[in-house]
């Protein structure tokens, strides 16, 4: 590994706080590694860019997927989660999930969650799609996410872990021999831009989320702008497969205008046996697959999509009237509300859906134990890619695989404490190179970027509207570069035009990965290449940055992950006869 000395236009930091580790996200991932890793006695400090509750996690509404049910096993769930995979999920890593999956619920629920009951007082469970088995654990009906993170914030609040809100995390630092040293980041003021700080520390975790503020609409909140993987890259690390980015099938219809986060519809409502519905009332799923409405996500949003084009329609329909008002409001009290507060009564009428941008199934490529190609650095959570998703998550397994990673990272961290190794040292971090820099964005470009992506890289792909993306990004880019490189001047930094620049290094990487795979995989489909093509494409994606700020992109010679070890990394595939190389 190699940094690559970028890193972004910020004031140097006008103040540090020493740590044994620091955890970058309050979602279940970083807050559990972070309770893990006090509870091993390391002095923990949590950053995050809200509150401590304001993450991703407490959106999730469908529940946390674990063979805990009668008659159910991790190896049916492990069967589930790589045919949902579509071929690319490193089945090590999913027998991790599944094996150590229901423990890890156990102790979640040792922590303080919990969890809707059944009438002898079991745990009640669900299905969703791409499941065979009723194995998702939920919580307020359709409040999962919220229960979670309620349960772990107390937890670090009773046990008073030092935590730092309204945070955005800017660059990885480093020592002189490249291991983590720490991270530096801006305490967001009364719009000030004088909060930059750093916390030292030989172990970082990101636990950043998602980057799905890279689409105009998306069930991400506001914060989620790909900020880990941005840092990640600029600091060297390889990120993997950021081209599947799953759309959510049923996410609630606002308008063709409608932008930033969306009201979702989970898909606890198909498994509970709402239908998919076009407006004449024709359920177009039965045929396209065994499952129907609960085929995996790909499958259903794709389903969705051809319809809508058949039609003309801007959205097909969700049809759960049969339930009832009282199962509406005992089950899923959260989404009855977000309906009718845009006028639809789901009780009495059918749901507007379509889909948006909701998870990313790539992002910095991680061992076994969260590791990542730069020593000392971790990744948990929706900002990791651990070989669990492939191709296209299985539902509910994100919040199961923060769960399982984030306590083998600490597991980590505490045993290289213990025996004297890398996180045993005193970080000592050297400075920033003065060049090069990352030119910042204006902030209406992360708008920009928005129509951009949504326009080529949404559900429906091909090799032109993904050039035609391309295209666009880099005139966007180069402006900002051009206007750096001939007069030194850049964007104000600020929280705005820091994330509008992520924004952009997440969306060059996803478009580099998208044009190149041409295929049809999982949630990643080309119209221009309809089949999957496991000759060529059951391999992984590989992109890092070059210092002069180009992308290096490269594939594995099979679906199995190289270890993240730079002693031990595998064999990459050049694609063609040179290694890809693009303007990022």
């Amino acid at each position: 590994m190699t940094s690559t000395g970028i890193r972004l236009h910020a004031p140097e930091p006008g103040w540090s706080i020493p740590a044994d580790v620091v955890v970058v996200g309050s979602g279940v991932a970083g807050l559990t590694a972070a309770l893990r890793c006090e509870a091993a006695g390391l002095r923990t400090v949590v950053v995050t860019k809200a509150r401590l509750d304001d993450g991703s996690t407490r959106w999730a509404q469908g529940g946390i997927a674990a063979a805990l049910g009668e008659g159910d096993t991790p190896e049916q769930h492990l069967e589930d989660t790589l045919v949902a995979g579509a071929g690319l999920c490193d089945e090590e890593a999913v027998r991790i999930l599944v094996t150590e999956g229901p423990d890890a619920v156990r102790r979640l629920i040792s922590t303080g969650a919990h969890f809707d009951t059944d009438g002898a007082g079991g745990i009640e469970l669900t299905r969703e799609g791409g499941h065979h088995r009723r194995r998702i654990a939920h919580a307020g009906g359709d409040a999962t996410g919220a229960e979670i993170s309620r349960a772990l914030v107390e937890a670090v609040r009773a046990r008073g872990l030092r935590t730092i809100e309204n945070a955005l995390v800017l660059d990885l630092l480093t020592d002189a021999e490249g291991r983590t040293a720490g991270v530096t980041l801006h305490v967001m003021g009364e719009g000030q831009h004088d909060g930059v700080g750093a916390v030292l520390a030989p172990a970082v975790v990101l636990a950043t989320g998602g980057m799905g503020q890279v689409f105009s609409a998306t069930t991400n909140p506001s914060v989620s702008t790909g900020d880990g993987v941005a840092l990640a890259l600029r600091a060297g690390a390889e990120v993997s497969d950021l081209e599947f980015v799953q759309f959510h099938p049923t996410v609630l219809f606002l308008g063709p205008d409608a932008e930033g986060q969306q009201p979702l519809v989970s898909e606890a409502v198909r498994g509970e046996g709402a239908h998919l519905v076009d407006a004449d009332g024709v359920r177009f799923m039965v045929g396209q697959h065994e499952l129907a409405e609960l085929a995996p996500r790909d499958i259903v949003a794709k389903g969705i999509t051809r319809r809508m084009q058949e039609q003309g329609a801007e959205h097909m329909f969700l049809d759960a009237r049969h339930f009832g008002a009282e199962m509406w409001e005992h089950r899923f009290p959260t989404i009855l509300a977000a309906c009718r507060t845009h006028g639809i009564d789901p009780v009495t009428e059918p749901i507007p859906v379509a889909p948006a941008a909701h998870y990313a199934s790539g992002g910095v490529r991680t061992d076994s134990r969260g590791r990542t190609t730069v020593p000392g650095l971790y990744a948990c959570g929706e900002v990791a890619c651990t070989g669990v998703h492939g191709a296209n998550r299985l539902a509910s397994n994100s919040l199961l695989e923060g769960l399982v990673y984030a306590e083998r990272i600490a597991a980590d961290i505490a045993r290289g404490r213990t025996e004297g190794g890398l996180h045993a040292r005193v970080p000592e971090p050297v400075p920033h190179p003065e060049k090069p820099a990352q030119p910042l964005l204006a902030p209406e470009d992360r708008f920009a970027i928005q129509r951009i992506m949504t326009d080529g890289a949404g559900v429906l792909r091909s090799a032109r509207s993904l050039q035609e993306a391309s295209d666009r990004l880099h005139r966007l880019h180069s402006d900002a570069r051009d206007a750096l490189e001939e007069n030194g001047k850049t964007s104000e930094p600020g929280v705005d035009t820091w994330e509008a620049t992520n924004l952009m290094c997440v969306a060059r990487v996803l478009v580099a990965g998208a044009l190149l795979r041409a295929e049809t995989r999982g949630c990643h489909w080309r119209e221009d290449h309809a089949d999957r093509d496991d000759a060529d494409w059951r391999r992984h994606i590989v992109v890092t940055l070059n210092p002069d700020r180009t992308l290096a992109v490269r594939t594995t010679d099979t679906a199995d992950f190289p270890p993240t070890l730079p002693q031990a990394l595998g064999p990459v595939r050049a694609v063609g006869t040179a290694m890809h190389s693009q303007e990022q």
